[in-house]
């Protein structure tokens, strides 16, 4: 046994995960390199050695939910490489508008057939509301229900969608609330089914930077897009909001969450899934809004992001016959290990999932919120 695989296997003791086990959630190894590599390199040798094949696990998201709950992963050394970007995230800004487009194509931009094969029929990419739902359908369509509803939306009304994704929440917000909307992505691919989808509704699709929006709106939402502003553009994004939203408007602010402040993501995640991307805190919000808004509601509903990512992931199991010919068999295993990753990070409630309600101070009147 190498000097990697007692310290490995040392590491697993403090949780009911065994090498080679009879659990679900036991790794299978089929290559002794993996002790090395995750030793070596940590999250990215884990990760790289799943896509590559080095160990199997009949149930990722079980075996990620032990290792965050135990915090093994604190316990793996880092190394330069990683040491390095940590250092680069906390003074360089790795959301300009350049680099924001890099997350377009590296994420968003590889194709809109897997994402119709993962997503619900609206394609929203975003947590679900799942109560009282029984599907992933019906739990988008209740958290669309639901962002209108906070938002107060009424006939006549002018929307910006920062983020917009497929469409899916501006075309909800038109058929059913009245409203015009202006939704802005930097992903090509999102803006051509956008456009189709809204063919007809008061809705503009344009392919924008936010940075680049100076227009008033009644209403402003963002959903599932504050995850790659990154912590250096927090309060240019709160004051750009706060510039466009007339007196009497409503913001409303979908995020995911963490737990702790960092400059940082995972490196996996940023290198193969999310470039770039950065998860905010609770203190680094309160911060940005401060001066520009007053928080009327904060809802936390990220236990929903588990079962989310856990109906995408069956969704994309199901239907990889479909779109396999598009894709190589390290891809299908990068993306469940993503989606299974990422349920274990809710699941452990390391993660959240945040609906922030933002007016300005000399709104007129109280603010009810919905649940």
């Amino acid at each position: 046994m190498s000097k990697e695989q007692k310290v490995i296997e040392s590491l697993l003791s403090e949780t009911d995960i065994h090498i080679n086990g009879k659990h679900k959630w036991d790794p299978q190894i089929n290559d002794h390199k993996f002790y090395k590599q995750v030793i070596d390199e940590g999250s990215i040798g884990l990760g790289e050695a799943y896509m590559n094949g080095l160990w199997d696990c009949d149930a990722l998201d079980e075996f990620f939910y032990k290792v965050l709950t135990a915090k093994i992963e604190t316990k793996i050394k880092k190394n330069l490489k990683v040491l390095s970007y940590i250092f680069a995230s906390r003074f360089i800004n790795k959301q300009t508008k350049e680099r924001s487009k890099q997350v377009a194509y590296v994420h968003y931009d590889i194709g809109n057939d897997l994402y119709k094969n993962m997503l619900d029929k609206r394609l929203i990419y975003s947590c679900a509301y799942w109560e009282n739902a029984q599907n992933i359908d019906e739990a988008q369509e209740a958290k669309l229900n639901l962002i209108c509803r906070k938002l107060q939306l009424e006939p006549g009304m002018r929307l910006l969608d920062i983020g917009c994704g497929w469409g899916g929440l501006a075309k909800y917000a038109a058929e059913n609330f009245g409203v015009s909307v202006v939704g802005v992505t930097l992903s090509k691919e999102q803006v051509i089914i956008a456009k189709e989808v809204n063919e007809g509704l008061p809705v503009e699709i344009r392919l924008q930077d936010y940075r680049d929006v100076h227009e008033q709106f009644d209403r402003i939402v963002s959903v599932g897009m504050f995850e790659h502003v990154g912590h250096l553009n927090y309060h240019h994004f709160i004051k750009l909001a706060h510039e466009n939203l007339t007196e009497d408007g409503i913001f409303l602010l979908h995020t995911i969450g963490s737990s702790e402040s960092v400059s940082t993501t995972d490196p996996w995640i940023n290198k193969y899934i999310f470039p770039n991307g950065m998860l905010p805190s609770i203190p680094q919000i309160a911060k940005a809004i401060d001066g520009y808004f007053v928080m009327e509601d904060w809802h936390n509903f990220g236990l929903y992001y588990d079962k989310t990512c856990m109906a995408w992931l069956n969704n994309f199991k199901n239907n990889w016959p479909q779109i396999q010919q598009h894709y190589s068999n390290e891809f299908y295993r990068m993306w469940t290990y993503y989606l299974s990753v990422s349920a274990a990070s809710f699941r452990a409630r390391n993660n959240h999932l945040w609906q922030i309600v933002l007016t300005k101070k000399n709104r007129k009147g109280m603010y009810l919120s919905v649940r």
